[in-house]
């Protein structure tokens, strides 16, 4: 097995971007901001940016809140060799960023005002994941930080997050949605001439299943965001190709559970087939046996004759506690063993479980000092 060293990662400059990915729940957003305080402690300048809604990250840094800017972590005792600056996404506020960019003024506020536009802005299946990767490519953009740490959406499937850009741009430019723009696009009878009754047919059908309004707001929202299609479409084979430069580097953190490291042998996989770089895995909150070299079974049978005679209960309960604990392990080293001979090219490393959870930057150290190997 390859050990996964990141130290040398993150004080290397031509490190630019960290993506940590995952399925939910594994940790994601714990790694992100202990790699970013740990590299920011080694003198780099870091952002991270986390898509997590429960503020855990504002939390652990020691700030009230996060929002979608950028924002310095400035705390009392917090005295790093470089600077480190954190943010949540707010998914509407940067799809409506986008569109002040790239669209003038009265088109902005036409397209911003629009139902259609506020639905697919703030539910739309992959709106998320996109604006995550939008965020990352203004990010970049702006060049003020040497390195971004990017915590990814939770997602039933990792594999939602590089799907997301190409699905989204296709959507808003598909087939489907130029027919819902058509009415209005037409001019009246100029289009019906060309498509014939059959149109009318099929907007009818779409008027009685989605109603009348939604199908004129699309046609307006269409008509509107026009001009933008092709920027958008740009935008997101953008930041594909910045996904898959030397300077970017995934971090596939899972719990040594069985779904999470399928899941994360999918992503791996998928990563490999994309040409994409991969620094390692990250198998999260595992449960090494460190004190004694004692075999569950010689515990529980210590732990039965204890039992029997009666002396000594809470010794019993103690060796029992440990064969537990080593049956933990010897499973989470079944799992991980049988992910290493499927990925035996992929760097790993353990990051043993706290006792409570993280909850601020003396927290964030000690992952990251496991992080690290230390």
């Amino acid at each position: 097995m390859n050990k996964l060293e990141f130290d040398p990662l993150l004080d290397d400059l031509g490190t630019r971007v960290l993506v940590c990915c995952g399925s939910g729940g594994v940790g994601k957003t714990t790694t992100a901001a202990a790699l970013a305080l740990r590299a920011a402690e080694r003198g780099r300048r870091v952002v991270v940016l986390t898509i997590d809604p429960a503020r855990r990250l504002a939390q652990s840094l020691g700030l009230r809140e996060l929002d979608n800017h950028p924002r310095e972590v400035v705390v009392e005792g917090f005295e790093p060799k470089g600077e480190l600056f954190a943010m949540m996404l707010d998914m509407r506020r940067t799809f409506d960023d986008m569109v002040l960019t790239h669209a003038g003024r009265d088109r902005a506020d036409q397209i911003l005002s629009n139902p259609f536009y506020q639905t697919i802005s703030s539910s739309f299946s992959g709106t998320q994941e996109y604006m995550a990767m939008e965020k990352l490519g203004q990010l970049v953009a702006q060049d003020e930080w040497d390195l971004i740490i990017v915590d990814t959406p939770p997602s039933r499937s990792a594999l939602d997050f590089l799907d997301a850009p190409q699905r989204l741009s296709t959507v808003l430019d598909g087939r489907f949605i130029r027919m819902l723009s058509a009415p209005a696009r037409a001019s009246g009878r100029g289009l019906l001439k060309i498509v014939g009754t059959g149109f009318s047919l099929f907007t009818r059908a779409v008027s009685t299943i989605v109603g009348g309004q939604l199908l004129q707001d699309a046609s307006t929202f269409v008509q509107a965001f026009d001009s933008m299609f092709g920027g958008f479409r740009e935008r997101a084979q953008r930041t594909y190709e910045l996904l898959r430069s030397p300077g970017t580097g995934f971090v596939v953190v899972a719990a040594a559970e069985p779904d999470a490291l399928r899941e994360a042998s999918y992503f791996v996989e998928r990563l490999s087939a994309e040409n994409m770089p991969l620094c390692g895995l990250v198998a999260n909150r595992t449960h090494p046996v460190l004190a004694t070299d004692l075999p569950a079974a010689k515990a529980v049978a210590a732990a039965d004759d204890l039992d029997r005679s009666g002396d000594a209960p809470l010794a019993a309960a103690v060796l029992r506690l440990h064969a537990d604990r080593v049956a933990v392990a010897d499973r989470e080293k079944r799992l991980l063993a049988r992910f290493t001979r499927a990925h035996p090219g992929v760097s790993l490393v353990g990051v043993p479980a706290l006792p409570a959870d993280v909850h601020d930057l003396d927290g964030l150290r000690e992952i990251g000092r496991r992080l690290a190997g230390e």
